[in-house]
């Protein structure tokens, strides 16, 4: 059975369902492998006051016994909405009476017709002949992402234990991007030292405090003038054996699957693999990740090594034991409280769009979700090189494999 997921729920609804089938039996899991990345999403500077409701916490509603998935059933989690307590009319799943005042107000109250740009808005009521644009802002909202973070969760651990870790850090928001001496910050970092500097900067930074104070300063401007901002976010992978992914056939490729993951991400408009453009600005002598024995590594994983890592893990559709790393552009939100140029759908008339409580900057917490979505597709590809019905045989295969790729 191929790795994948399933969510459902809205918004405003009573809950979110999240369904991950494929992960083998006896892989370890707990409800805190899960909850510290729903805090890590909930975190980040710029957000707005739907986090301060909501405190996400999984629950398992199967597929999970005694900390351990189990006979091969899907693992299901449901995340409970508190802000639906607001919304019972609104978003009751049966009729309700609109003749009672309360319900009327309610449902007035909560009635959209105007469309937002940069949204699913327009399009989505067009194409689900939907009368009411809160019946495509429910489930297009990026409160989906929460589902995201926990099928990923789930697939972060898995991958854990093959000594594979996914993470994310900013590179830019807005204008601003970081300084010169963050690269030589970073390079003098070990790897934990540095996931520990990004995990404590509200803006997931691994810069000088001046920097993270400008981007601060920054944010609050815009937050003053009713805007909203996006940047540019690096999410890589460390540890992926060799041969992920194929050549054979266009659909195999490795970084077609991780681009459109997370393409497929709401705020996200570009995905770069390595150096991404700039692979198409410098010569093939330089672009190339040129290749040396490391009589070092002979006993590791692989023997050889990469000078660079321009392609960014990736070559003819495969991993080839480099880390895998992405840069992604992420759009400004269109929810802004300035609002924007549109058009009322129940009047047919131009008119100003749909403002409800919005976010300034999520670019810090996108940065959770493509974790999320780049640990799902590796998981996905890991399990479809090395499957198995259980942990312990998805681990002798891999065991098998990488005995094999040390004698290369």
């Amino acid at each position: 059975m191929p790795l994948r997921f399933l969510s459902s729920g809205e918004s405003h609804g009573p809950e979110l369902n999240i369904i991950v089938e494929g992960i083998p039996s006896n892989t370890p899991l707990l409800d805190e492998d899960i909850n510290i990345d729903l805090k890590r999403r909930q975190g980040g500077y710029g957000r707005g006051g739907r986090m301060k409701i909501e405190k996400d916490k999984a629950i398992f509603t199967g597929g999970v016994r005694h900390g351990r998935c189990f006979g091969g059933a899907p693992v299901s989690i449901k995340i409970v909405n508190k802000d639906h307590q607001k919304w019972l009319y609104a978003m009751s799943p049966a009729p309700v009476d609109e003749d009672d005042p309360e319900v009327k107000a309610q449902l007035e109250a909560k009635f959209i017709s105007k469309v937002r740009p940069g949204h699913a808005d327009l399009a989505g009521t067009t194409k689900y002949n939907a009368p009411d644009v809160r019946d495509i802002l429910e489930r297009s909202s990026a409160r989906e992402t929460t589902s995201r973070v926990v099928a990923g969760a789930v697939c972060k651990k898995f991958l854990s234990l093959f000594g594979i870790e996914v993470f994310s850090h900013v590179l830019r928001i807005g204008e601003i991007e970081l300084s010169d001496e963050a690269v030589k910050l970073r390079e003098s970092l070990s790897y934990e030292e540095f996931k520990e500097r990004v995990e404590a900067s509200e803006l997931r930074i691994c810069d000088s405090a001046e920097t993270e104070e400008q981007m601060k300063e920054y944010i609050n401007k815009i937050r003053k003038n009713g805007d909203t901002v996006g940047g540019i976010i690096e999410v890589y992978a460390k540890g992926v054996p060799v041969g992920l992914g194929s050549h054979v056939q266009w659909d195999r490729r490795l970084d077609g699957h991780i681009a459109q993951a997370l393409m497929s991400v709401h705020t996200v408009k570009s995905v770069e693999v390595g150096i991404g453009q700039g692979a198409g600005m410098h010569l093939g002598s330089i672009v190339q990740d040129q290749i040396f024995s490391d009589k070092d590594k002979a006993d590791k994983e692989f023997r050889y090594s990469r000078k660079t890592n321009n392609l960014g893990g990736i070559e003819g559709g495969m991993s080839n034991g480099e880390p895998i790393i992405c840069k992604v552009g992420v759009k400004p939100i269109p929810t802004l409280v300035s609002t924007l140029e549109s058009i009322d759908l129940a009047t047919k008339e131009n008119s100003q769009s749909h403002f409800e409580r919005s976010d300034v900057c999520v670019v810090p917490a996108a940065g959770v979700v493509l974790e999320a979505m780049l640990a799902f597709t590796i998981a996905r590809e890991f399990l479809e090189k090395f499957g198995g019905d259980s942990f312990e045989e998805v681990k002798r295969n891999y065991e098998s494999y990488v005995d094999y790729v040390r004698s290369k």
